[in-house]
Order: C-alpha cells, then structure tokens, then sequence
C-alpha cells in the first residue's frame, strides 16, 4: 500500500469517529476546543493504535495465509465497508449525549476503532510501503501515525461540525466512508491480478 492508500483508507477509517463526534457536538449547547480535543485525542489515538495491534497479530500468522493476502484484505475492506453502509442507511438513530468522561470516550474509542483493527491484519498481508528506505515495520508505524492525525482532525471537526450544522452529515459521512473501504479493497484484489 502506498502513500495515496493509506491517506485514504486513514479517511475511510474515520468516518465512524467523524459520525460520532457529529453526535457529540448535537448535544452540546456549546462547543469548545476542550470538547473538539477530547475527541479528537481519544478517536484518534485509538484509530491509530489498532491497526498496528492488527498488524503485530496478522504477522504471527501471515506466513500461513500469504497466498490468500488480497482475497482476505478485500473481503475484511469490503465487510467492514459494507457494515457502514447498511448502518447509514438503517435508519436506526443514535443517542445523542454530550457526555465526555474518560469511560464514555473510551468505550466510543474502542467501538469505533474495531475496523482499523481489522485493517492492520490486512497490512501484515499486503504491506504498507509509503517510503523506501524504511522497513516493513516503520512503513506500518508511520501509516498508522497517518490515520491518528486523519481522524484526530476529522472527530475534534466532527464536534465542531455536529455543533453548528446538526444531523444531515453524519449518515452521508458514515456512507462514504464505507464506499471508500469496499472500493480500496476492490482495488487490492485488482492489483493483485495485474489489472491496475
């Protein structure tokens, strides 16, 4: 995976926290930078910490599905992506609080970053090399800095956004961000096969 994957998946990854923090600042009567970087912190620190979990586990057991790399990455970006859509279009609505403690922003840190830990499974597959002077480890790292900073900024702009323009973002992001998922697996597959 290139630079250009990584810098979109880190925004297709996002959405969920993007979604929620839209959720967030509803509630809120008023937003400040204090609220915008609590969610910021938390969405981002776990977006980016779980792909590298996923990663350090898939590479304990990549050797053994090595030749199934690209199916695997497809269909875990596809479920994953498609799980966000259907939830978009669900029409299921969410509480909206503005409850900012640690244990609420842990659990919604947690529940919102399950797909990136799925992701870094994908990347002890198709590996992530952005730079090439640097090892498969620091490439992996530096990906994962990428998608920290993406939805860092995106959840603390979520907050803000969620503050000033209500609802009618949060399930047009969260379909987005689906439809970039399924496309960049679909991609995987199609440069597995020489086709792209």
């Amino acid at each position: 995976m290139d630079l250009l994957t990584i810098v979109v998946l880190g925004v297709g990854l996002s959405m969920d926290a993007f979604a929620v923090s839209i959720c967030k600042g509803l509630a809120m009567r008023k937003v400040t930078w204090k609220e915008m970087g609590c969610a910021g912190l938390w969405f981002g620190i776990f977006q980016g910490m779980m792909p590298l979990i996923g990663y350090l586990l898939g590479s304990l057991f990549a050797g053994y599905i090595e030749m199934f790399s690209s199916w695997i990455a497809f269909i875990l970006l596809a479920f994953i992506g498609g799980n966000m859509v259907k939830e978009a279009l669900s029409g299921e609505e969410e509480d909206a609080d503005d409850d900012m403690s640690a244990g609420k922003m842990f659990l919604l840190a947690v529940a919102t970053s399950i797909d990136a830990l799925a992701v870094g499974i994908t990347f002890s597959m198709i590996p992530v090399e952005m730079f090439a002077g640097m090892n498969r480890f620091m490439n992996t790292l530096l990906a994962c800095l990428i998608i920290t900073f993406e939805t860092g900024v995106l959840s603390a702009a979520g907050v803000k956004i969620g503050g000033i323009f209500g609802a009618k973002y949060k399930n047009k992001a969260q379909i987005a961000g689906g439809v970039v998922l399924i496309l960049l697996g679909i991609r995987i597959l199609l440069q597995h096969y020489g086709i792209m």
